[in-house]
């Protein structure tokens, strides 16, 4: 599909300054670029707070003003405007999830540092969040499995505490966390 009549006066207006060029730009493409936020990190099973798709998108749109539309200045016109922002505002997500992800790798790293025992431990609100789909799934689990899965989810535990506490190696923790979670996707719980 081409540039529109209607897009293509827009982009002009954007780029000469035009008389509330900008207000009508987000009127008619925040909404894709909303979309392509979700998207974007449902993709990726990234969950997002209501904060985080708003601070996205505001990225995507600063990003596309940034240095004086320099994003829309280089269109070339050979698809649509909203192709086009399509994939701008997808690299843009994608490399926000991707700074997100190795700063909070980094500060996870300094807390393990700091404290070695803290390894492996999601924050309590992540595994509150599931509590329900856990006691779902305990119901088909038994023995150490079961264990292992009410002793991380549900009381927040460490693979060390967990390895102490069922005879399991702690290296081992984790295949059997991720073999449950396939069980989960399997039954459709999660």
């Amino acid at each position: 599909m081409s540039l529109s009549d209607i897009d293509r006066d827009l982009l002009q207006r954007c780029l000469c300054s035009g008389s509330r060029a900008w207000e009508d730009f987000v009127d008619r493409f925040l909404g894709l670029v909303v979309h392509v936020v979700n998207h974007t990190s449902q993709s990726r099973s990234i969950r997002l707070s209501p904060q985080d798709r708003e601070d996205l998108a505001a990225e995507v749109m600063f990003t596309i003003v940034d240095n004086d539309f320099a994003v829309l200045r280089r269109f070339r016109g050979d698809s649509s405007l909203a192709t086009y922002l399509t994939v701008i505002a997808r690299r843009v997500v994608v490399r926000e999830l991707l700074k997100r992800k190795t700063s909070s790798a980094s500060l996870v790293g300094v807390a393990d540092r700091a404290d070695p025992r803290a390894r492996h431990v999601l924050p309590p609100e992540e595994r509150i969040n599931n509590r329900d789909e856990v006691e779902q799934l305990l119901l088909s689990l038994h023995g150490p499995e079961a264990d292992v899965i009410r002793m991380y989810h549900l009381e927040g535990k460490s693979y060390r505490e967990i390895s102490s506490s069922v005879g399991m190696p702690e290296n081992s923790i984790g295949p059997t966390l991720s073999r449950a979670r396939a069980k989960m996707r399997q039954a459709g719980i999660e």
